[in-house]
């Protein structure tokens, strides 16, 4: 696969800008009909670096800003791992810059995963250089996908809401990359509170940058009753993970089938997984 998007960038490096948020329209994705659950992954991909200790943070720190062969490999691997899913939120995308070969991270993984409907979000455009995005991967057809600007001191931080289902009784999943500092994690939860506040069915899911207990304590999400995984379900780093950064927290109403971290060290981050089952007849609205 490689070898195909070589020879794209020999005849795009030097025309126009990179490709920027897009998606794959809906002529040939299904509509929303899973079989009573849905299977739900979140990855933060450093943008295709392999990372394996804390050395590599310098090492390979070149990778942030220039292209290197093997990213084509690891994107490969992410691949066969995200394609096992139906919902996939991704975070530390490259939408297409020098650094990635002028490839759309998103859409790549979406082609090469089967799966048929993507979204890139563009959260902070530094042209050629690098085009920092989160993702959205889908199996099936949302009704809607809104992009939103997170607060923040430094901007850049994103969030996507995708809604499934019914329009009067949607099922809402909300994919984000959280600020680091404190500060700016309580802007922005207090904002996502505020998108989701007359959902009934919801599900955060991404890298938030901080352990459950401390996201729903003493943020705004302290009323929101959403569920989060055992606090042992530790994601970072990936070669030693002893701090649980990365998060699917669901509402009450959605039944926790599996959940997991996923033992797939291809980034500085570890996926986590969870398999959710509808509310008793919910399906019967479609």
């Amino acid at each position: 696969m490689y070898r195909r998007f070589r020879k794209q960038l020999k005849g795009w490096g030097g025309s126009g800008e990179p490709r920027r948020g897009s998606c794959s329209g809906t002529d040939h994705v299904p509509v929303f009909e899973p079989e009573r659950h849905i299977r739900l992954l979140t990855f933060n991909i450093q943008v295709g670096i392999n990372t394996s200790s804390y050395r590599h943070y310098v090492t390979r720190s070149w990778q942030h800003f220039l292209p290197h062969r093997k990213r084509f490999e690891n994107l490969d691997r992410i691949a066969s791992l995200v394609g096992q899913y139906d919902v996939v939120a991704l975070q530390e995308c490259d939408g297409g810059s020098l650094r990635s070969g002028f490839i759309n991270q998103v859409q790549y993984l979406a082609e090469a995963s089967g799966i048929p409907y993507w979204h890139q979000q563009l959260n902070r455009n530094l042209g050629r250089l690098a085009q920092h995005s989160n993702g959205l991967l889908s199996r099936y057809r949302p009704l809607d996908v809104t992009e939103y600007r997170l607060p923040g001191l430094i901007p850049g931080r994103g969030a996507i809401v995708a809604r499934y289902g019914s329009e009067e009784d949607p099922l809402v999943l909300v994919m984000m990359h959280l600020s680091l500092s404190r500060a700016a994690q309580q802007k922005q939860l207090g904002y996502i509170s505020e998108l989701i506040a007359d959902y009934q069915h919801v599900v955060l899911m991404g890298d938030m940058n901080n352990h459950a207990d401390e996201l729903l304590t003493n943020t705004p999400l302290s009323d929101s009753g959403l569920i989060p995984l055992p606090d042992t379900a530790h994601s970072f780093p990936s070669w030693r993970p002893e701090r649980a950064l990365d998060h699917i927290l669901v509402s009450p109403s959605l039944e926790i089938r599996r959940s997991e971290v996923v033992s797939y060290p291809v980034s500085d981050h570890l996926p986590i997984a969870m398999d959710i089952a509808l509310p008793k007849g919910y399906l019967k609205k479609f």
